[in-house]
């Protein structure tokens, strides 16, 4: 049975998968949320997360089939490999509980929406982690797009890189299988995500990949121009490895407005000097949990609508195909298009 907390019900959950971001996960919720705790976890090295799941108070055990029989269990974590979370979302939703899945969602469109369509089938309550959509930077962009302050939208431009890759975190990430179009599963999709939540679904793009040295320890840069559907334009880039940078640009006819890092934003108008605001720090990843919890009780929605999870996926998707056929990629097709942007596109 669950715990509370005040007034607020607190989620006995399990967490599946304990490399470095599951434990990344566990030190930001155990003991600290009022909302979520875990009482379960599943590792398939159980030897070696042993004396943290006992640091943290939570049972062990190496098959997710394990937390889904266990009644006590209310929500599930996924922090697993890529290739392995729409069948493992799928199941924890025949199962009842709620999920919450690390991103990507799905390497596919048609594997993302598989995954959705199970939640919502189940009445279940479908998570995704990108944390990044809690920074007050990011937060702060978005209802400056939204007031229309802006104008008419034309164009976002995104970057983010980090030194992550450096660190060879675990034999799977290495896979071209689970981390095809060289940063993009770490660092880039978070940005897509962000771009996809301003700009709306994708229509096209263009990507490349540039490799000085391949895993372990990678040296590439990826680089993204995109078409949206209401014909607003866009770029992305994410560098590997250099030092943290983050910068989401929103450009409108009447302004502009760019996240910079985790607390700053700065607003673009005709006429005035650049006007910098700068915003009190949170953990973002006990924000996205706290946010999880709420919606499994039913206190609030979720904040990342699902159709903002397929339409990353789908821009994703695209991203990973026009990389490895240097061509650029209409979504919706069923195979790539070889064509050059045409002027005044």
């Amino acid at each position: 049975m669950s715990s509370y907390s005040g007034d607020i019900k607190l989620i006995d959950a399990a967490i599946v998968g304990l490399g470095w971001w599951g434990k990344n996960i566990v030190n930001a919720v155990q003991g600290k949320s009022t909302r979520l705790r875990f009482i379960r976890g599943v590792s398939k090295e159980p030897d070696s997360v042993r004396d943290f799941a006992a640091q943290h108070k939570f049972e062990l055990s190496t098959e997710l089939a394990d937390v889904l029989a266990d009644q006590r269990v209310q929500a599930v974590v996924l922090a697993t490999p890529h290739t392995l979370h729409t069948a493992q979302v799928i199941e924890v939703a025949k199962s009842g509980k709620a999920v919450f899945c690390e991103k990507p969602l799905a390497m596919k469109k048609a594997d993302a929406l598989r995954a959705v369509q199970a939640c919502e089938q189940a009445g279940i309550v479908l998570g995704l982690g990108t944390n990044k959509r809690f920074w007050p930077s990011m937060r702060e962009l978005r209802q400056v797009v939204a007031s229309g302050v802006l104008g008419e939208l034309l164009h976002i431009e995104a970057h983010y890189s980090n030194l992550n890759s450096n660190k060879n975190f675990a034999t799977w990430r290495d896979s071209p299988a689970e981390s095809p179009g060289g940063g993009m599963t770490g660092s880039g999709i978070h940005v897509l995500d962000a771009v996809v939540t301003l700009g709306g679904p994708v229509r096209r793009v263009h990507a490349q990949l540039i490799s000085r040295k391949p895993q372990p320890d990678p040296l590439d840069t990826v680089s993204v121009l995109f078409e949206f559907e209401n014909r607003i334009s866009g770029t992305l880039a994410a560098v590997r490895a250099t030092p943290f940078y983050w910068r989401v640009h929103v450009f409108g006819d009447k302004g502009s407005a760019e996240a910079l890092g985790e607390n700053d934003l700065v607003l673009h108008r005709a006429g005035e000097k650049p006007r910098t605001a700068h915003f009190e720090p949170v953990d973002s990843l006990s924000a996205e949990f706290d946010a999880f919890a709420d919606a499994v009780t039913g206190t609030t929605p979720y904040p990342i609508p699902t159709s903002h999870m397929v339409n990353t996926v789908a821009a994703f998707e695209a991203v990973i195909k026009s990389i490895a056929t240097q061509a650029t990629v209409t979504l919706g097709e069923a195979s790539a298009q070889e064509f050059i942007f045409p002027p005044n596109s």
